[in-house]
């Protein structure tokens, strides 16, 4: 049986992006481009979690015996992962199956990595790892793409910190490249998150698993909790008290052995969100996306889509290793604005650019609040989304949290704008959903951070009857 190293796939996926991306430079000398679509129909499956599928590699790795991951992304960020595990001792491979397989080093058991932890574009996969490998009396140092060497990891060092791991950095800016000096025992605290952060608050977790003790974090707003639903499936004690105030306090008991398991990884919900919209705007359309995850602190779009007026029906609900999991129908629908409460950001955080496509074909004025968290995300998502709408001739304002989009009461946007993404896979992946009903095509600068997250989108978009110049 054939098994195919992480680095190796992540330099074969990289090669296939450039040869895609020249391809089509070449053919068409111009930037991935949408055009008005005719109705979207058919079934697909939209790529594996992102969320979850770091944290089945980060776990297994960290587990004792053998983890097998069915349904991995196969993203560039997630690539990145496994690789740095891989440098850092951990066999990670796909067999001739494409099931990916973790061979469990145990808690403790990462190796000093001989070379630096390249995260490419992915805050997910940095974070993160800095709580796994500062649990580890090893020294790391994590480097990132321009994009997310700007973005700041002080949230996460902060409490880190306290529990005995230091970092340094040239600048001392706490950006990448950062390099971190773990301890074998971290020191267990209690930690009460400043803002939200299902990312910070897992690295607290997991190098919480190594402290001789319970570590605590309370996070003000219920954040996505992949991470506590996966370790109480290797084994790990975790207690959940719902507090009266709408806080939530988590605690860890350290040291545990986690036990390999099999993993299968739900289509992602951030990704689904892209045909969801665009089926939900063009006219006729009607879609179905199979065995999409549906935890509950992730479907804060669904909600707001519904909210809105949208023609979307949820069947075949079940449970994937703790994980709720479904099936999504969606036809056109003919959406009205409204309020989306900030205390539904946590559970869409990653999904406002796309929404903000789907309010700017509402009827009314939609206003998103409570979402200063898009402004260190791979870009600044905010004002990338507000220039953005406004050079396709919708009205967009935003303040320091908040936007508000005048929606066009389904007549179409007028388009005829190229989108400046920041290398951020989400912008140009929403605005390509717009662009489906511009009445002039609507581009991107650089598609190439799509593969990131979303291999093949225009691809599957095209599929059930887009029209996206490039994959």
């Amino acid at each position: 049986m054939r098994m195919l190293p992480a680095s190796q796939a992540l330099e074969e996926n990289r090669l296939r992006c450039f040869i895609k991306s020249n391809f089509w430079i070449f053919l068409f000398m111009g930037k991935p481009v949408s055009t008005a679509s005719g109705p979207l129909s058919g079934t697909i499956s939209v790529p594996g979690d992102k969320s979850i599928s770091h944290r089945a590699l980060m776990l297994g790795a960290v587990a004792v015996g053998q983890t097998r991951i069915h349904g991995l992304l196969e993203g560039e960020d997630v690539l990145a992962t496994a690789t740095a595990l891989g440098a850092m001792g951990v066999r990670v491979e796909k067999d001739a199956n494409a099931i990916w397989v973790v061979d469990g080093v145990g808690l403790g058991g990462l190796a000093q990595p001989g070379q630096e932890l390249d995260m490419g574009n992915s805050g997910t996969a940095a974070r993160l790892l800095m709580g796994l490998v500062g649990g580890h009396e090893i020294t790391a140092t994590f480097v990132g793409d321009k994009s997310l060497s700007g973005r700041p990891m002080k949230r996460v060092s902060d409490p880190l910190t306290q529990m005995g791991i230091s970092f340094e950095n040239e600048k001392n800016d706490y950006c990448l490249p950062l390099t971190i000096h773990g301890t074998g025992q971290p020191i267990p605290i209690s930690y009460t998150l400043p803002v939200a952060s299902a990312q910070v608050k897992s690295a607290v977790m997991l190098a919480g698993l190594s402290t001789p003790g319970i570590t605590t974090v309370i996070e003000p707003r219920a954040t996505r909790d992949h991470t506590e639903k996966m370790l109480v499936a290797l084994g790990a004690n975790i207690k959940i008290n719902d507090m009266e105030n709408g806080s939530r306090e988590i605690s860890l008991t350290g040291q545990p052995e986690l036990t390999a398991i099999e993993i299968t990884v739900p289509a992602d919900i951030s990704s689904a969100a892209f045909p969801i919209v665009a089926a939900l705007v063009v006219p006729g359309s009607k879609i179905t996306l199979k065995n999409v995850g549906l935890n509950p602190l992730r479907t804060g779009l669904i909600d707001s889509l519904l909210e809105m007026g949208g023609n979307i029906e949820i069947t075949n609900q079940h449970l994937e290793a703790g994980e709720e999991v479904g099936d999504i129908m969606v036809s056109a629908s003919a959406l009205k604005g409204i309020n989306v409460p900030p205390s539904r950001a946590p559970s869409m955080i990653d999904e406002y650019p796309v929404l903000a496509m789907a309010a700017a074909m509402a009827t009314g004025t939609t206003r998103m609040e409570g979402v200063g968290e898009l402004r260190v995300k791979e870009s600044d998502r905010l004002s990338a989304v507000e220039a953005g709408l406004k050079s396709c001739g919708v009205a967009v304002r935003s303040g320091d949290d908040w936007m508000e989009i005048d929606g066009s009461g389904g007549d179409g946007v007028p388009g005829g704008a190229t989108i400046k993404t920041h290398l951020d896979h989400r912008i140009a992946m929403a605005f390509l959903v717009l662009g489906l009903v511009g009445k002039k095509p609507i581009g991107v600068d650089d598609g190439s951070p799509i593969d990131t997250s979303f291999p093949g989108f225009t691809r599957l978009m095209n599929g059930l009857g887009a029209n996206m110049s490039r994959d």
